[in-house]
């Protein structure tokens, strides 16, 4: 008996990802946000564009709501990654500028735009419910933007970084009223619902969600982790759905949950390609929607409520910037870069909509701005940078005085040379960071209070969330040669310059690691060698001072000879060498 395959929903599946396989490598290639490709895509193969020319019927969408119901799980996707940013760890670390910037930049925002909207007669609720949506600005966007530019760790990243996780922290409670006001019971006894299922999720979560990673973690398939990573996603937002408000907050919540324990960089790892595919989704959604032809009959209303949301929020964030004493160059680069509203901006919009709060009208008129200003996005933030460097900060802008972790030690592999390396670290007060493939040890080491996550750094999306463009060093003591070849490459690939030591089975092994580009491979065989030669000495009666002496020399013309032997790379690796200062 045959298999009745539905087709029905193949044509948006193939406009969808034909369109955004051609689209978006170009943007990735001009250093542009996949963010505004998505919304350009969806706008190009849109009913307001090719897909209202008949003839190319077939190679276009006509219905935005086909694509709806797959929009709504790239949300939720979204909620579940924003809330695995939330830990509490990096909010006790940034909590002088997450709570110092982060409310001023949101109320003075959103108070200045709610007083320019209260005269058009829209009723307190859907004036705040604007002004509060137009106030966010654009997590993907503008991280994106830094992180290209190298400026993370600089003032500018972190005072920025802190203003989106405030922001992050802001949605939860603004989506929870949102989804109560549409409740038919009212909003109080929607509220205490949506509290008491929040309150459900979390006590769940504290006493299911530690084993449940931690049996995915010891079959080590990923695609385990992956399916318990979305059993929590998807239980989390049913359970706040079945009680009438939006599934998005269970999302969140449940990725606020996750941040918590050592498997939050691994479950990045594992949901970042179909979390990348799914926002695009919902943004190509977005794009589909949007109606540009109203910008031709309405050019002056819709670009000028583009414009005048975008100036008062750069100025506002400005005033907040300047008087917190941010230099002039730093706060007008920051204000443009989150001058434009977000993405996130779609789902409170969203939101108001199915409360009831929002007209039709008035929402797609602000949906119109969201989409134009987000488009405009990457030219804001790149106003902001040549400001920046006008004022003449931009090569200058040191780190920012808060207590951040940054310039750790990246330990990948926690077993006993590693928890080695973590305590000669903590003896000279150096913070680190550990990853490890072995759960139960990560369990076990993190109640004992040790800084490791779990996670296979193998995989280049764990890598890059370990933030190495922060990091100090990398040190690689897991013994698996292919792995830790691989890994170099890996590491090499990304930050060029920087400090890698590796483990090294024997001198052969180490000059393959050194042709990888790594700065400092150290051989098992040569330093026990080294150990033995060193105890045999003093045993001997042979002074510590010249002992260590020797044996430093020694170690330097064995690096050197290994080195050597390392044949030339077609592009030699910018290493910095360590200087052996010797004992005297």
């Amino acid at each position: 008996m045959a298999l009745p395959l539905d087709t029905s929903g193949f044509k948006e599946l193939v406009v969808v990802l034909g369109a955004a396989g051609l689209v978006i490598p170009a943007f990735a290639a001009l250093r542009i946000s996949p963010v505004v490709g998505f919304i350009l895509v969806g706008v190009l193969v849109g009913p307001h564009a090719l897909g209202g020319v008949p003839m190319l019927a077939d190679f276009t969408l006509q219905n935005p709501e086909a694509l709806a119901p797959a929009a709504e799980i790239g949300v939720a996707m979204l909620l579940f990654a924003l809330g695995l940013e939330l830990s509490i760890e990096r909010l006790r670390t940034m909590r002088r500028l997450v709570f110092s910037y982060g409310p001023a930049q949101l109320l003075s925002a959103a108070g200045v735009l709610a007083l320019l909207i209260l005269p058009f007669g829209l009723g307190i609720a859907a004036t705040l419910t604007l002004a509060l949506a137009m106030a966010l600005s654009s997590t993907a966007v503008g991280l994106q933007m830094l992180g290209s530019a190298g400026r993370m760790g600089s003032q500018a990243g972190r005072t920025a970084f802190a203003i989106f996780l405030f922001q992050d922290i802001a949605l939860a409670p603004l989506l929870l009223v949102l989804g109560a006001g549409s409740a038919a019971a009212g909003v109080g006894p929607a509220l205490i619902k949506g509290l008491l299922a929040i309150a459900g999720i979390v006590v769940a979560g504290r006493l299911l969600m530690r084993p449940l990673f931690l049996q995915a973690a010891r079959t080590r398939r990923p695609e385990l982790f992956l399916a318990a990573a979305l059993v929590v996603l998807v239980g989390s937002a049913a359970a706040t759905g079945a009680v009438g408000l939006s599934p998005v907050i269970g999302a969140l919540v449940a990725g606020v949950m996750l941040a918590e324990t050592e498997y939050r960089r691994q479950v990045e790892a594992a949901i970042a390609p179909f979390q990348g595919l799914l926002l695009g989704v919902f943004l190509i959604w977005v794009g589909m929607r949007l109606d540009l032809g109203a910008v031709a009959e309405r050019p002056a209303l819709v670009l000028g409520l583009v414009a005048a949301v975008c100036a008062v929020k750069a100025v506002m964030l400005f005033v907040v910037l300047r008087m917190n004493r941010r230099s002039t160059g730093i706060a007008a680069h920051i204000a443009l870069l989150l001058a434009t509203p977000s993405e996130t901006s779609l789902i409170v919009l969203g939101a108001g909509v199915a409360a009831g709060i929002l007209s039709g009208p008035v929402a797609d008129l602000a949906l119109l701005v969201t989409g134009l200003s987000l488009a405009a996005a990457p030219l804001f933030g790149l106003a902001g940078m040549r400001l920046e460097r006008a004022f003449g900060e931009g090569q200058h802008d040191g780190a920012d005085p808060a207590p951040v972790v940054a310039g750790r030690t990246i330990i990948i592999g926690f077993g006993r040379v590693g928890r080695l390396v973590a305590a000669m670290l903590d003896a000279h007060g150096r913070p680190y960071l550990a990853v490890d493939s072995d759960p139960d040890a990560v369990g076990r080491l993190r109640r004992a209070g040790k800084s490791v996550v779990y996670g296979d750094a193998r995989r280049p999306e764990l890598l890059d969330g370990l933030h190495l463009e922060d990091a100090k060093a990398i040190v690689l003591t897991i013994d698996a040669n292919d792995s830790l070849d691989t890994l170099v490459r890996l590491i090499r690939e990304r930050h060029p310059d920087l400090c890698v030591v590796a483990r090294a089975r024997d001198a052969d092994h180490a000059s393959r690691l050194y042709q990888l580009g790594v700065t400092d491979a150290v051989p098992e065989t040569v330093e026990s060698s080294l150990q033995l030669a060193e105890a045999v000495l003093v045993d001997l009666g042979v002074p510590m001072g010249p002992v260590i002496a020797s044996i430093h020399e020694k170690r330097a013309e064995l690096r050197t000879a290994i080195q050597g032997a390392a044949p030339r790379l077609t592009r030699e690796p910018r290493l910095r060498r360590r200087r052996l200062r010797d004992a005297g």
